[in-house]
C-alpha cells in the first residue's frame, strides 16, 4: 500500500506541474515509436551494472519536478545541478546515454524531461515496484540557475517548514513523510548499533562518495521497508526521524 501511494504521489506531483502542456500516453508513437524501449533498454543494463542507480533517477526526477516543474533543466551543466540542495543527485550519464541513443534514431524529437519522467518510471519498476504508464510530450527548459533550488527540502528545515514547501507543491502531510528525506540523523533514539555503523563509516569531511544504504533490508528493492526501519530506531535520515 505505502510503496503504491509514493508511486501516487510523485504521479500527483508530476501531474500538477505539467497541466498546462499537451501531454498524452504515447505521445512519441507516431514519431519516435521506439522511445520507450530505447530508455527501458538504456535503464536496465545500468541497473545490471550498478543496483544504485534505480534510486538515483527517481530522486533525480523528484528534484526536475520539485524545482521547476518537470522540464529537464536540472540536466544543463553549470546551472541549478551546482545547487548545494542536489547535492548526492545523480544519474546524468544514464540519462545522457538515453538521449544519445534517441538521437541518433529520431533526432530533435525526444525531450530531456520526458526522458527522465521515463527512467524514474522504469527505474521503479525494475525494482518491484508498480508499473504505471507516463504521458509525454514535455519541453525542455532553458533556464537553469542555482537559485531556482531554494524551494527544495533542506536538511535544517523544520517539521512546519517542510509542511509549507510541500503544501505549496500541493502536497498532503502524507505525501511529505514518503518524499521526504535528506540528512544522516545522530539522534539518542536512534539504535545503538545503527549509530555506531554510521559513524564508523560516515568520514569527518563529508565525502559525497561514501553512501549508506537507508534500508539494509532490501535495499534493492522498492518496498516500505525503509518505514518499517524507522519505526525500529533505524531511521538513518534526520528528517525521516524528526517526521517519525
Amino acid at each position: 500500500m505505502k510503496t503504491f501511494l509514493l508511486v501516487f504521489a510523485l504521479f500527483h506531483m508530476f501531474h500538477i506541474c505539467i497541466t498546462e502542456g499537451q501531454l498524452k500516453i504515447g505521445f512519441y508513437s507516431q514519431t519516435c515509436p521506439n522511445a520507450e524501449s530505447i530508455v527501458k533498454s538504456v535503464v536496465q543494463e545500468a541497473t545490471i551494472e550498478d543496483p544504485i542507480i534505480p534510486p538515483l533517477l527517481l530522486r533525480l526526477h523528484f528534484h526536475d519536478c520539485f524545482v521547476e516543474g518537470c522540464d529537464g533543466s536540472i540536466l544543463i551543466e553549470k546551472g541549478e545541478s551546482n545547487a548545494d540542495e542536489h547535492q548526492g543527485v545523480g544519474g546524468f550519464d544514464e540519462i545522457n546515454k538515453a538521449k544519445e541513443k534517441l538521437e541518433a534514431e529520431c533526432p530533435g524529437v525526444v525531450s530531456c524531461a520526458d526522458i527522465v519522467a521515463m527512467a524514474a518510471r522504469d527505474a521503479v519498476a525494475l525494482t518491484g515496484g508498480p508499473v504505471y504508464d507516463v504521458e509525454t510530450g514535455r519541453r525542455d527548459g532553458r533556464i537553469s540557475s542555482e537559485s531556482l533550488a531554494k524551494d527544495m527540502p533542506d536538511v535544517n528545515d523544520s517539521i512546519e517548514t517542510l509542511k509549507s514547501k510541500f503544501r505549496n507543491k500541493g502536497f498532503s502531510e502524507k505525501e511529505l513523510v514518503l518524499l521526504s528525506g535528506e540528512e544522516i540523523v545522530s539522534d539518542p533514539k536512534m539504535n545503538p548499533k545503527m549509530l555506531s555503523e554510521i559513524k564508523n563509516f560516515c568520514p569527518q569531511n563529508r565525502n559525497l562518495d561514501n553512501r549508506l544504504p537507508l534500508d539494509s533490508v532490501t535495499g534493492d528493492k522498492f518496498d516500505d521497508q525503509s518505514l518499517r526501519n524507522i519505526k525500529s530506531g533505524f531511521a538513518v535520515l534526520a528528517s525521516d526521524a524528526r517526521l517519525y
